[in-house]
């Protein structure tokens, strides 16, 4: 068995599962020769204590030798708590050799480190702490932790503390948390057979009741707020034959899965009495499985590993892989009259069966593979020279080039009926050039002229741009190209006279919409537009966010090195990917919110104000809120939005979308030409366009949300004419005796020091 799988590569991602075997009792002791049989049988890994149960019958007999002496004795506080001497060699059979690493080790589930007895509770933690010393000691790479009964054991913290030391034992050790998606009724205490059992019962009136669906995730997340969110901490989740609803289902989603276990009570037998799972949980697997990092699958007693019980013996196993060429008549005849093996591993044959069935992944996935949830600085078009790369990027997306030929295209129709004449249009920060050819091709499309222009600031594209008038068939040296900032340029002319142009057609969006700063440029741009039939193309856009948990993002700024004092007052560009919305309607969409809307050209009147203000004249009143002289506080914004809370969760930062009209044609039959990165929209509008990520606004500290909260967020777009930032905060409020009070509020977040510079 090779050593256990990290993360995928991305070809593989929907492909391949790694899937290992799990018996809760394991009656041979785990030896090279088992882990060969489980490798023939087909599994990738398997489970092993790291304990003997002769360990299990010394350290129970330690406590009731205690409890014995403590009754006995007339003065019960001079009675010195058990201590457990270190392992020997009959309490483990774990030993370090090649295939210690394909191994998941389990400590021991008769323990209880949340007891409330504070006599079990000391017990178990010695025991937990020798099993894990020894386990880091072997070079164990992977230990699966039986989480807290959620109904018998109260004390969580007492829990999560014991793991948040115990990841400072292994430094390699990877810790993963087993834990229902939701509580289930208690198995019955083998009170014989456990520390549980062996409480006192003067403390188990501290018992915890579990109130609600949702009180294993938050056993959860107690777990990893008091460990800090760290790396090396995941969770195992059993999957039962009943999922909860799909509000919990993503819930768990956007926490760090490593591993999902499946037992065999979840598995139901199909008409021919073979094991499968129910669609919903076929349904669930293909989501979770497309997580940046795979998950393993552990399924748990499902029966012996094949020869376990008689070791050397060949197993006749079933052949999983591709089928085989033709047999004969001859071999058919034979296997006509052979039974056919029994399939000794039933449910591992499924599992693998659905991993050849999964289905293809949506082509923004594909095309994301590997950015999922990465984080990048948004571009700075207006200060940074693009490389060809970047370029390369944007314009391999199969939507956003197409519909905007088609909102030219209609633009075209449009002006012509009233200019009966060439159109002139003009592509400013035109790149590498594709918005010039859809203007060009959507002139051929309409049969209507027009006079192109390219606008581009970037000397390196500006060679590009030349060689591409030059030896394009379809540009045929029918373009103007232009090299200056769009700011700058004084208009195209035409016959050596001044013009001006008709269409003005711009890439100029960010994930958030005016973040890379299209409303400044189209300002600056908006005198080379005619100023009574111009048309921009976009034409309007709108900047959009909602409350969401993204625990994976939070623990990777939390991890980067605490010089970098400005990580938690930018935002991120990223493909939000392994999140949860906090706020959805009664229809389980998520509640996306609008911001503010940029509209172009701006009326007249504001951009005169705004030349006004320019230099600071009398004229013009004081200067601008943040310094300058207020000529851009047009397009600064200040939004606050309400949300409610469905589920209780914790927010971690603001998931920030746009949406965008490129065109509305004149003929109201028609629809507007739309793009849009809103999950609720954009299937409808610009399905499977992949040239925007969306962007993330962290919280520096996570704030905790109560079912049915009200979380209500401000964000600003600041200016001081010479640079744009962003500013947010989240308050949260909820009402008691009919009071409304706020019991949360974020830091006032500020991108200002690494604004963005006009």
């Amino acid at each position: 068995m090779e050593t256990l799988p990290g993360v995928a590569p991305p070809e593989q991602q929907s492909t391949y599962f790694y899937i290992g075997q799990h018996e809760t009792k394991r009656t041979v002791p785990v030896t090279t020769e088992l882990g060969n049989q489980a490798q023939d049988a087909g599994y990738d890994m398997m489970t092993r204590p790291i304990t003997s149960p002769g360990f299990q019958a010394r350290v129970l007999e330690l406590v009731d030798a205690y409890f014995e002496a403590v009754s006995a004795s007339s003065n019960p506080n001079a009675v010195p708590y058990p201590l457990v001497a270190p392992l020997t060699p009959e309490d483990t059979n774990l030993v370090p050799d090649e295939y210690i690493s394909t191994m998941i080790c389990c400590t021991s589930t008769w323990i209880d480190l949340a007891s409330p007895d504070p006599v079990i509770a000391h017990v178990s933690r010695q025991v937990f702490n020798h099993e894990v010393a020894y386990a880091a000691f072997c070079g164990v790479n992977n230990i699966m932790i039986q989480g807290p009964n959620l109904e018998t054991s109260s004390v969580v913290s007492q829990y999560a503390r014991a793991i948040w030391h115990s990841l400072e034992v292994g430094p390699y050790i990877n810790l993963q948390i087993l834990l229902p998606m939701q509580p289930t009724e208690s198995k019955a205490a083998e009170d014989g057979l456990s520390l549980a059992g062996r409480a006192r019962d003067s403390f188990k009136t501290l018992k915890s009741i579990a109130t609600d669906a949702l009180w294993s995730w938050d056993t959860w997340e107690l777990i990893r707020s008091t460990c800090k969110y760290h790396p090396r901490l995941a969770v195992a989740l059993e999957i039962p034959q009943k999922l909860p609803s799909s509000a919990i289902q993503s819930r768990w989603f956007s926490e760090p899965l490593r591993t999902l276990i499946i037992p065999e009570s979840t598995f139901v037998q199909n008409a021919k009495g073979f094991p499968v799972l129910n669609k919903p949980i076929q349904a669930l697997l293909t989501k979770y499985m497309r997580l940046k990092t795979v998950p393993w699958i552990i399924l748990s007693d499902v029966g012996l590993i094949p020869g376990q019980d008689h070791p050397g013996m060949p197993v006749n196993l079933p052949d999983r892989s591709a089928s085989p060429d033709l047999p004969t008549p001859a071999q058919s005849k034979r296997k006509q009259q052979t039974q056919k093996p029994k399939d000794l591993t039933p449910h591992l044959s499924y599992i693998r069966h659905l991993q050849r069935t999964q289905p293809p992944r949506p082509i923004i996935d594909r095309f994301a593979a590997g950015y999922q949830d990465y984080l990048q600085s948004p571009l700075q078009p207006l200060t940074d020279n693009l490389e060809s790369i970047t370029y390369e990027v944007f314009e391999k997306d199969p939507i956003k080039y197409e519909w905007y030929e088609r909102a030219v295209a209609a633009a075209l129709k449009d002006l012509h009926k009233k200019l009966q004449r060439s159109i002139v249009v003009a592509v400013v920060g035109a790149g590498r050039g594709p918005l010039v050819t859809r203007c060009l091709r959507a002139s051929v499309s309409t049969g209507i002229p027009v006079k192109q222009w390219a606008v581009e600031k970037n000397p390196n594209a500006y060679v590009l741009l030349q060689r591409r008038n030059a030896t394009d068939p379809l540009w045929n040296k029918r373009v103007t190209v232009v090299k200056t900032d769009m700011r700058a340029w004084k208009g195209p002319l035409i016959d050596s006279a001044p013009a001006k142009v008709d269409i003005l057609v711009s890439e100029l969006l960010g994930s958030f919409a005016d973040n890379e700063l299209s409303p400044e440029c189209l300002d600056g741009v908006q005198h080379v537009l005619h100023p009574e039939h111009g048309v921009s193309v976009p034409t309007s856009y709108t900047a959009h966010f909602t409350p969401i948990a993204h625990p994976k993002i939070y623990a990777d700024l939390l991890g980067r090195s605490g010089e970098d004092a400005q990580k938690w007052e930018l935002p991120y560009v990223t493909m939000l990917h392994q999140y949860d919305d906090l706020c959805l309607d009664t229809t389980g969409t998520p509640d996306i919110q609008t911001a503010w809307e940029f509209t172009h050209p701006l009326p007249e009147s504001i951009i005169a104000q705004s030349n006004l203000r320019r230099g600071g004249s009398v004229q013009a009143g004081g200067s601008g809120m943040v310094g300058g002289d207020g000529w851009n506080e047009h397009n600064a914004r200040f939004c606050r939005l309400r949300f409610t809370a469905s589920t209780r969760g914790t927010c971690h930062g603001l998931g920030g979308y746009f949406e965008t009209v490129l065109y509305v044609p004149e003929d109201k039959t028609k629809k507007p030409i739309e793009l849009s990165i809103n999950p609720n929209t954009m299937d409808a509008k610009s399905k499977d366009m992949i040239s925007w990520f969306p962007i993330f606004f962290p919280l520096k500290t996570p704030i905790t949300i109560p079912t049915g909260a009200e979380i209500e967020v401000s964000m600003w777009r600041q200016t001081d004419d010479r640079k744009v930032w962003y500013e947010w905060q989240v308050e949260v409020f909820v009402s008691l005796n009919g009071t409304r009070q706020r019991i949360a509020c974020s830091d006032l977040h500020s991108s200002i020091k690494n604004g963005c510079l006009m």
